[in-house]
């Protein structure tokens, strides 16, 4: 009998909270920073570092910690050492707000050995504070990035666009590119929230999104991205039939806050989440993630149109993002259908032979 590989870990994403210190109007998974049942819910710092060891044993070499805003833990410096003793390198993706000198210190005299990801949310106090809807954030988050600076901690920056700040790219990117030394990324296509656990912050989500236009003339006008994109056609596009997961999910893992272990960092299915607690990486791995992750389309919608469309390996559709706005995994997602039509136009991709979008009521 042949016998089975062992399983590999690429990368393990950690929300250390789903609590969070600002309460950006955009965000996708947050609750108040003194929510005091979710804190108890956390996992330790002891289980986490069971946790790490299982991801060493694995072959993973990175572990991201993210939140929420991951520097709410009052632990935090030992889960950080704890990942670093395991040999992890580690990925911190915070606002920022919360750094202080004895966290810089901690980063400068054990690092990360990457640079820590620090989102900032406008260049000045109004344009920042009008996302994170708290006095005083945009003082704080400089103080953090000063902090970094100052320990020569390496730092990137990320930034939002939202519709009615997209004229302001330029301006944030020389900003941010003077801070940092190199062009931030940004996010453009924003998700609703993750856990599907408020219709109305979803529809404040949705109306700040960039339209499908404003969103392929940014990443259009990006040379790099347009000579990236010219092999594209040869090599990606095609039809992908009724596989729906195409990506590293199930290699590259998420665990949440709690416990539960996710296929990856957007997937908030329960049906396809696994109880870490209980049971092992390993386990995960090796039986649970391959099972579950071989399940195939069966909404006649998404076998219509994503099924046969040419531009599905160039789409951002997927079964998170499907679940994210529906609570299905194969139903599409029209905003990332209509994206990916604009974007090939641009480009200059023929589009003859697209399914249209017009959404079969039946399969809804």
């Amino acid at each position: 009998m042949k016998a089975r590989r062992a399983p590999r870990l690429r990368q393990l994403d950690v929300e250390l909270t789903e609590r969070c210190n600002n309460d950006c109007v955009h965000c996708c998974i947050n609750l108040p920073a003194g929510d005091g049942r979710a804190r108890r819910r956390e996992l330790t710092a002891a289980q986490l570092d069971r946790v790490f060891a299982q991801a060493a044993q694995l072959g993973c070499l990175t572990v991201r910690l993210t939140g929420g805003e991951p520097l709410l833990r009052e632990d935090f410096k030992e889960i950080y050492l704890a990942a670093r003793r395991r040999g992890l390198t580690v990925r911190l993706s915070t606002n920022g707000c919360l750094l202080t000198p004895a966290l810089a210190e901690l980063l400068a005299a054990v690092p990360p050995l990457e640079p820590v990801e620090l989102t900032a949310y406008g260049r000045d106090r109004g344009s920042y504070e009008r996302v994170t809807r708290v006095p005083g954030s945009f003082a704080r988050f400089r103080a953090g990035l000063d902090l970094l600076a100052g320990h020569r901690v390496p730092f990137r920056l990320k930034g939002v666009l939202f519709r009615g700040t997209a004229r302001a790219r330029r301006g944030f990117e020389a900003w941010a590119a003077k801070l940092s030394g190199a062009r931030p990324e940004l996010t453009l296509l924003l998700d609703l929230r993750h856990r599907r656990d408020s219709t109305a912050r979803d529809r404040a989500i949705a109306m700040r999104r960039l339209t499908p236009r404003q969103v392929a003339r940014t990443t259009c006008a990006d040379p790099l991205f347009r000579e990236q994109m010219k092999l594209f056609p040869a090599r990606y596009m095609g039809p992908q039939g009724d596989r729906l997961f195409t990506c590293s999910a199930g290699t590259s893992v998420c665990l949440d806050a709690y416990g539960r272990l996710q296929p990856c960092l957007l997937l908030r299915d329960p049906r396809l989440s696994y109880d870490l607690v209980r049971g092992s990486l390993r386990r995960a791995l090796s039986d649970f993630f391959p099972r579950v992750l071989a399940v195939r389309a069966e909404n006649p919608d998404y076998l219509r149109r994503c099924a046969r469309c040419r531009l599905k390996g160039f789409c951002r559709q997927c079964p998170a993002r499907a679940f994210i706005e529906h609570g299905a995994l194969d139903r599409p997602v029209d905003h990332l259908c209509r994206v990916a039509r604009a974007q090939a136009q641009l480009l200059g991709w023929p589009l003859r032979g697209i399914p249209p979008i017009t959404v079969d009521r039946r399969a809804s």
